[in-house]
């Protein structure tokens, strides 16, 4: 009878344990750094997190993940400088000398940005529902608050004075700057700054960039869908801003499909709205549809074979 009972401890005690191939499934060469979109953040109060489960999960797999913690509004270029500084501290304090830099929404001009200007501190880039070449809802928010009118200045003040609270509940001090991130995030921006920074987009309209620019990969993702899940607030909000990229234009509510191309197109219809994408609202989104979370798992894996 012992025997039994040791055998049948046995089982149980390897149902629970990961396995070895469970435990190094993320395990990447280079940290992965998560980067927030516009409005965004690490973590509220330490409890909430903007990637929501993602970071553990990554963790779980044997990965090295830290979170950025950036201006929740202004120039992609500034983004850019405060996570470069963020970098080089990790750099000094453990001794990583490259990361694998993953950004949603505004995250990934701003980690393209980092790419360009400091290549050394990049293996590779992934950008998740970007708006690369600009947002059609960024150009009716510019075309309707022109710049010196009082509907800019009211519009801005809110903005700045909403990113200042999402900054203290984070546990930062960033500058807010709501009309810099405007003008990233609409067209004329967007075209301005691909100008300067122009690795890894496609050469054609929707088709796939360059995979490897000065030794670093360039990786994209994103969804086109918009209302996913009835239960979840923010689908009302994304299919009102749908309503700006016309009808026929596939687009996930913030973010038309083809903007979104940067480096392998590794999917752009996933059946998910801009804030699916971070497994956001609590992770509600279409029955059926893929996990956020099992998809940035399964992406680091790629990065992990990739030697990356």
């Amino acid at each position: 009878m012992p025997r039994y009972f040791l055998i049948a401890a046995l089982v149980l005690t390897l149902a629970v344990l990961p396995s070895q191939s469970e435990a190094s499934y993320t395990r990447t060469e280079h940290p992965i750094v998560l980067v927030h979109g516009l409005m965004g953040f690490d973590s509220l109060l330490g409890i909430y997190d903007y990637f929501f489960l993602i970071p553990n999960n990554l963790r779980a797999g044997g990965a090295t993940v830290y979170v950025a913690n950036l201006s929740a509004s202004n120039f992609s270029e500034v983004r850019g400088e405060q996570l470069i500084d963020q970098l080089d501290t990790l750099r000094a304090l453990h001794g990583h000398q490259r990361f694998n830099l993953i950004g949603h929404s505004h995250g990934g001009p701003t980690i393209r940005y980092v790419a360009s200007v400091r290549p050394d501190l990049v293996a590779s880039v992934t950008s998740v529902g970007s708006p690369h070449t600009g947002s059609a809802v960024a150009d009716a928010i510019a075309a309707s608050a022109p710049p010196g009118s009082l509907t800019e200045s009211l519009l801005a003040g809110l903005v700045d004075a909403l990113g200042t609270f999402i900054d203290l509940l984070s546990g930062s001090i960033h500058p807010q700057d709501s009309l810099g991130a405007l003008e990233s995030l609409n067209s004329a921006g967007a075209a301005q700054f691909n100008a300067q920074h122009p690795q890894g987009l496609p050469s054609q309209q929707c088709g796939h960039g360059p995979a490897v620019v000065n030794g670093i990969r360039y990786y994209s993702f994103s969804g086109t869908s918009v209302f996913t899940n009835a239960f979840d607030a923010s689908d009302y909000m994304l299919s009102a801003s749908s309503l700006f990229f016309g009808w026929g234009v596939r687009n996930d509510g913030l973010v038309e499909r083809c903007s979104s191309h940067l480096g392998v197109v590794l999917r752009s219809n996933y059946p998910w709205n801009h804030l699916d994408q971070v497994n956001q609202v609590l992770g509600l989104r279409g029955l059926f549809t893929p996990n956020p979370v099992s998809v940035y798992r399964a992406h680091a894996n790629r990065l992990k074979n990739a030697g990356l």
